[in-house]
């Protein structure tokens, strides 16, 4: 607008530019939301326009793409990837993490919520609980700030997508890990509620569009498992040690699959 020479302290000339710039709907919510307060603050009356949003399907990579960047960059980055892929959580959420949120022992990890997500407590795979053990305790919380996350992680892609000439590498950003985590625990579980709390949303609305992305990417495959049961808990852990999942209960059977 200040290259367009628009006096945003104008509202009806700002309501006009905004309809004939050249920007998509959602990037005019964007600005009308931001402009909504800034007129309210001001005590300003504005009839703000009403543009929606186009809602986009995330990308969602493949595992072998993400365990490729993950390792292909610094240690401190690919222990943050290896978290945000196993957890699904938030990038701010993973900045802000502390040192005591991370139960080494029982491989948990605490989070604390933004954007109005709820609070949770997730489990850690053994190699992501290394990784973290791994790096160096500088200060009270893990990772260093965001901007230095950022500027390692984007340097790091680039390099590795024009060595392999893979571009699809160059569209997964950290929140498309969240994506993909989200999409992985509902096409394995068929449980959004599951999916829902994984991610902390407090409105299932948000959570439903995995089920789309779920029936889009694997409608064409024909998935087979290997079924094994268990009748005691020594059993049961074996299977569950050599990457076999929990289905159900039947007749005091456990029963448990692996993909083939």
């Amino acid at each position: 607008m200040a290259r367009a020479r628009i006096d945003i302290l104008q509202p009806e000339a700002v309501k006009d530019h905004l309809a004939k710039a050249a920007i998509n709907e959602t990037s005019k919510s964007d600005y009308t939301k931001v402009l909504r307060a800034f007129y309210k603050y001001l005590n300003f009356q504005w009839q703000a326009p009403n543009y929606k949003p186009v809602e986009k399907i995330p990308f969602i990579p493949t595992e072998q793409e993400i365990d490729l960047l993950i390792a292909n960059t610094s240690k401190t980055i690919s222990a943050l990837l290896q978290l945000l892929k196993e957890t699904g959580m938030r990038l701010g959420e993973a900045m802000s993490l502390k040192w005591t949120d991370v139960d080494f022992e029982r491989k948990t990890v605490r989070i604390t919520a933004e954007k109005g997500s709820l609070p949770r407590i997730l489990p850690l795979s053994e190699k992501a609980t290394a990784m973290l053990n791994r790096l160096p305790r500088k200060g009270e919380r893990i990772f260093p700030s965001r901007s230095t996350v950022e500027s390692v992680y984007y340097t790091r892609r680039k390099r590795l997508a024009h060595k392999l000439c893979n571009s699809r590498l160059l569209n997964i950003g950290f929140h498309t890990l969240r994506h993909w985590k989200a999409t992985m625990e509902y096409h394995k579980t068929k449980d959004i509620l599951h999916v829902k709390q994984i991610l902390g949303h407090k409105n299932i609305n948000n959570t439903l569009i995995y089920v789309t992305i779920d029936n889009a990417i694997f409608q064409n495959t024909t998935e087979e498992f290997h079924v094994k049961t268990a009748k005691t808990v020594e059993e049961a852990c074996k299977l569950v040690e050599v990457g076999f999942e929990y289905v159900t209960d039947i007749e005091g059977i456990k029963i448990f699959r692996k993909r083939k």
